[in-house]
């Protein structure tokens, strides 16, 4: 399972935290050679774990916190974003939408939002293309202690213990003014640059997708804007500038799906987070007074969730633009990534 996450900051708003530590990016219960550059001798990380019956015990979660029993689906709001930005009716209706799956667990899915479905199935399909290559090639591309842009297997440069099921691979797109878009070309350099020329044309692809998903968490930041009685520009204005995080996200098949998680229980640290989805698989899970609900993939949806940085504890005259405990107006929860048998 495929999926690409779209991470949205205001340049003003805390930065990521840096939790590398400098340590070897495979486990040593994964016997491959890392400098290989054959491609039978580099073979993929978890291609090799998911060959045993049993997985590692790196990737073994304690019973409290393994995959969840419930089945409930969350009920998450359908908000038409074209519509909103093209008729008063439909921005009432969207921010009423918006305003209401705020308040209660900060989820919902949108549809308008203008992404061309060829382009959002090549940058899928550029993800899984990317995830079937050589462990060598993309190691290319390794995370480098501090940052966050990088190819990740498991986070075992990070953690020893309850390690996720799953690879990624991050880059950041800055924000450009609107008469310079299409002329930035900081995605490309980025592939190019730690993977190669030959993987230009992915950074064609996902510099496309990264400005269309601009373009969608803008119209989302309107709708956001008047949910709360702020009037449209406000938050656009405000993360017209920002910047974002690109995450590509690779679940594979798992032996013991019962005992490990493609995603801990966490919270997203960002403002706001759009989810592209692929296939049909409810891996997706929310928790939400005390219990975890799945979100159903939806054809053409995009899930939208608000983060940390957009919480907002109350509004006397402005909402707070940092992270609070107090979730009286709007609010977020945590979330997993659950896996399915082989």
């Amino acid at each position: 399972m495929v999926d690409l996450s779209n991470f949205l900051e205001a340049n003003a708003a805390m930065p990521f935290p840096a939790m590398e530590v400098a340590r070897s990016p495979h486990l040593p219960c994964v016997p491959v050679d890392a400098n290989a550059t054959d491609s039978n001798s580099a073979t993929d990380v978890l291609d090799l774990w998911r060959q045993q019956k049993q997985i590692p015990a790196p990737f073994v979660w304690p019973n409290a916190d393994a995959r969840p029993s419930s089945m409930l689906e969350l009920d998450v709001p359908v908000v038409d974003i074209g519509a909103a930005l093209h008729s008063a009716a439909g921005m009432g209706r969207a921010a009423a939408q918006v305003a209401e799956a705020c308040a209660s667990h900060g989820f919902f899915q949108v549809t308008g939002h203008g992404v061309d479905p060829a382009l959002a199935r090549a940058a899928l399909d550029g993800a899984a293309d990317f995830f079937r290559l050589p462990l060598a090639t993309k190691q290319g591309a390794r995370r480098s202690p501090g940052t966050v842009e990088g190819y990740a297997s498991a986070h075992a440069d990070r953690f020893a213990a309850k390690l996720p099921w799953k690879e990624t691979l991050s880059f950041s797109h800055n924000h450009d003014d609107v008469g310079a878009r299409g002329n930035s070309h900081v995605v490309v350099d980025y592939f190019t640059s730690a993977l190669g020329d030959d993987f230009k044309h992915l950074g064609e692809v996902y510099q496309e997708y990264c400005e269309a998903m601009e373009e969608a968490s803008l119209a989302i930041m309107e709708v956001l804007g008047m949910s709360l009685g702020l009037g449209r520009g406000y938050y656009r204005d405000y993360f017209a500038d920002g910047s974002s995080i690109m995450r590509c996200n690779y679940y594979p098949r798992c032996p013991e799906p019962d005992r490990t998680l493609g995603t801990g229980p966490h919270c997203d640290p960002s403002a706001l987070t759009i989810l592209l989805q692929d296939g049909d698989v409810d891996g997706l899970q929310v928790l939400v007074d005390g219990a975890w609900r799945f979100v159903r993939p939806k054809t053409g949806e995009l899930v939208v969730n608000i983060g940390d940085t957009f919480m907002v504890r109350t509004l006397p005259g402005l909402p707070v633009m940092v992270w609070d405990s107090c979730y009286d107006v709007y609010r977020n929860v945590r979330t997993i990534a659950c896996l399915n048998l082989f």
